[in-house]
């Protein structure tokens, strides 16, 4: 369907569609990129959100129905739970996906990964002097040796094996180039380039993506298999994953509606419908599935969808005004940049307080309804009549109501509560710092 309705209005020179000339196709675009869920892992991240099991466990089977390539559903070394329920998804038997779980560069973690099952392990570590001085608080020699011996610990178990590199984005580009390089060499298959906070413009992912590819090219002989985990801090998390792909990148990491820590990561159904569409690259992901697997993680993570929310939101077909009513109504992509069919939604229509007769009018039309125009002027009437007499001051008290309630649901400890159970199990009176300190270098 997306090849066929664009080339239709193409040809018959209804629309220019600037996306498909020649010298706006960057010539390293891959003809297939594979997605790679992380929302089990990265997306739990969200503040206060709780999975039961059958939660995740109905995501994972959604996600592998609409073809993602990869599903990361978990942290084992994190607890006991969490490598139980691990263990259980990745024996629960998936058609198409592979299933992955994460690891830092800890032999105990890999350990862990290995106990519950899955075919894939990602080992995590950062490597720039920031994280070195104030997290790891190592050398970056020590950082070095201990990945290459996790590396090659988790090949000897015969595991896939995706080396990311916390903080790539901020980390200079002889640093990157080292440790990758050693990752490779240690056997890794996969180099995760992680925009950890969302710190890169577009321009500056194809230039950093650009530099490690012809950097280990001519250092390891051979093209490196390349991959990002995009952050969305500046919302940009969906921009620097495309800008990825148009160097070449074909592993794109996602999660459902963007959630995940902060400001969460790309959206899976934002980058699988502009690879689709804007890009014509098969994702592999059924288009179809999108929504449902929006609507079931919102379901699951109790937190709303923003209405106004690229693809999966609730206004993104929703039209009120005459003009786009009576666009869209005249031709169905008037006012849309793809058929919401593609993603198994329709189209609503609102009457205004303004405007509306078109509307009424067509719909009359459409159900076989003769009306004179005196009484069309009067549905509209008393549509609006009805609209008018709504309390406003009540549903914004409702509204209020709501969002109080969401936010007593996502509360988590007051510090008082924190320092309460400390003194409570260790019987000591803490000395609470006044405000937290960043000390410079």
């Amino acid at each position: 369907m997306r090849k066929t309705i664009f080339k239709k209005l193409e040809a018959q020179g209804l629309i220019a569609n600037y996306n498909r000339l020649r010298k706006n196709l960057p010539p390293k675009l891959p003809e297939r990129v594979f997605v790679w869920d992380e929302t089990l892992r990265e997306g739990v991240q969200t503040p206060t959100v709780f999975l039961t099991y059958v939660e995740r466990v109905k995501l994972a089977k959604l996600l592998d129905e609409a073809g993602v390539s990869v599903i990361n559903v978990g942290f084992p070394a994190l607890s006991e739970e969490e490598k139980n329920s691990v263990k259980r998804i990745a024996n629960e038997g998936f058609q198409q996906a592979s299933i992955a779980a994460s690891a830092h560069a800890s032999r105990s973690e890999i350990e862990a990964c290995l106990d519950c099952g899955v075919k894939e392990i990602l080992i995590s570590t950062p490597f720039n002097g920031l994280n070195l001085q104030y997290r790891l608080k190592t050398s970056k020699e020590h950082v070095l040796k201990n990945a290459v011996e996790c590396i090659e610990y988790a090949k000897k178990h015969g595991v896939t094996v995706d080396f990311v590199l916390e903080d790539a984005s901020r980390t200079p580009l002889p640093e990157i180039l080292q440790i990758f390089e050693a990752a490779i060499k240690a056997g890794a298959d996969r180099l995760v380039i992680a925009d950890t906070v969302g710190f890169l413009r577009p321009l500056s992912m194809r230039y950093l993506i650009a530099h490690i590819r012809d950097g280990l090219q001519q250092s390891l002989k051979k093209e490196p298999p390349l991959s990002v985990h995009c952050h969305n801090d500046f919302g940009l998390a969906t921009a620097n994953t495309l800008a990825a792909v148009e160097e070449g990148v074909a592993h794109l990491h996602t999660c459902i509606a963007g959630f995940g820590e902060r400001a969460g990561v790309a959206p899976l159904e934002e980058v699988v419908s502009a690879l689709e569409i804007l890009y014509n690259i098969d994702t592999g992901v059924d288009m179809k599935k999108l929504y449902r697997l929006a609507q079931q993680a919102e379901k699951s993570f109790a937190l709303p969808i923003q209405f106004h929310k690229p693809i999966v939101g609730e206004n993104v077909f929703a039209y009120e005004v005459d003009e786009h009513v009576e666009g869209m109504l005249a031709h169905p992509l008037i006012y849309v940049p793809f058929p919401p069919e593609m993603i198994e939604r329709e189209a609503q229509f609102y009457i205004s307080r303004s405007g509306g007769r078109q509307l009424v009018q067509k719909r009359l039309e459409a159900a076989g309804i003769k009306a004179m125009p005196w009484q069309i002027d009067e549905i509209v009437r008393r549509i609006r009549s009805v609209q008018e007499s709504l309390d406003k001051g009540g549903t914004q008290m409702t509204f209020y109501q709501i969002k109080k309630l969401m936010k007593e649901l996502r509360k988590g400890l007051t510090e008082e509560e924190f320092w309460q159970i400390v003194e409570q199990v260790t019987r000591q009176k803490p000395k609470i710092p006044s405000t937290l300190e960043v000390k410079e270098p």
